[in-house]
């Protein structure tokens, strides 16, 4: 039995890799912010005794100290897995909001672990798309793992959302970097996935609270867009549950040792996100765009939008990707329950 530590517990992605982690069998601690939202995990885990389930409170991952508590265990950890960072648009100060919690956390937890947890082999990272994509190349560019976003510190600051993909890129490198300088005693992957969509099972108080990548659905479903479909902006997903399952695979898997995997399932567009919904779940058909106002939301041709080659991650982790259509079914069954 493996044991695992993994960071972020009750963020969208990281919900969905402590089942994966729990359903191959790994004993885990999790960290989480408060002692509420550890409560709230085990209540959702009534099966798992704390030989299987724990927590550790990491109030603030910005420090550089974060995580020297969270990765002494006994019995000591041989995996970890890092998915805490920020990802939202609600920022005032990018370098404080953005840049220092994505970096810090990053290389906080793998000091960490060289100092305090020698027994661990295996680091793997939530990295992103955004590490990989270049705002300035053509449409029809196919990206791949040798991929990386050229963005610089200067331009970081221009705006939230160049914030959020530069700290995503600096946060890795900064992994890459240390395993090349410190020579710990422990291998890094990383995971790196587009837009994940996919039903929620974070403990939600309400649709307000929904991750980023999910505010579309909930948007289409509710009537939101019904008058006029939003751009879809990135056109290349994943669903939740697949990339949960891809962190425990490069978590296991020998020869995922030292790579990066650029996860994704295929392209899809907040039309087909609409079509889909009106396909199985008739009932809401009436907050639905239809016609023309589907028009924003189209998929726009080969020659304007990303190309892609998920063959690494079919390869060496053996990955298969869910469908569209089941990942939004799923998805906004997730959030009718939330609503009632």
């Amino acid at each position: 039995m493996t044991r695992t530590l993994l960071t972020g517990g009750s963020g969208f992605i990281a919900a969905h890799v402590l089942d994966a982690l729990l359903d191959h069998g790994h004993s885990v601690v999790t960290t989480v912010r408060s002692q509420d939202k550890a409560d709230a995990i085990a209540r959702a885990h009534p099966s798992y005794g704390k030989d299987k389930l724990d927590f550790a409170i990491v109030e603030d991952i910005a420090q550089l100290n974060a995580f020297d508590k969270a990765v002494l265990s006994d019995p000591p950890f041989e995996t970890v897995i890092h998915t805490a960072s920020p990802f939202h648009f609600s920022v005032t100060d990018t370098k404080k909001d953005l840049l220092d919690p994505a970096i810090n956390g990053t290389t906080g937890i793998l000091r960490a672990i060289k100092k305090s947890a020698p027994t661990v082999k295996r680091v793997v990272v939530t990295s992103s798309f955004a590490a990989i994509v270049d705002p300035k190349k053509s449409g029809g560019y196919k990206y791949s793992e040798k991929d990386w976003n050229p963005v610089t510190m200067e331009e970081a600051t221009n705006d939230p959302s160049t914030g959020y993909r530069a700290s995503k890129t600096f946060a890795e490198k900064a992994a890459w970097d240390f395993v090349e300088k410190e020579k710990p005693n422990f291998e890094v992957t990383t995971c790196n996935p587009p837009l994940v969509l996919g039903p929620i099972v974070h403990y939600l108080n309400s649709l307000d609270k929904l991750n980023t990548s999910n505010q579309r659905v909930r948007d289409i479903m509710t009537g939101v867009m019904k008058e006029k479909i939003a751009p879809t902006g990135i056109v290349l997903w994943i669903d939740v549950r697949d990339l949960a399952l891809a962190h425990v695979l490069a978590a296991e898997k020998k020869d995922a040792a030292g790579k990066r995997f650029f996860l994704v399932a295929g392209t899809f567009s907040n039309a087909e996100i609409a079509r889909v919904i009106a396909k199985n779940y008739p009932d809401l058909k009436d907050k639905l765009p239809s016609g023309d106002a589907l028009a924003p939301g189209e998929l726009p041709p080969a020659d304007q939008r990303p190309d892609f080659d998920n063959m690494r991650a079919k390869e060496v982790l053996g990955l298969k990707f869910r469908s569209l259509e089941e990942s939004i079914t799923d998805t906004v069954k997730s959030l009718q329950a939330v609503e009632k």
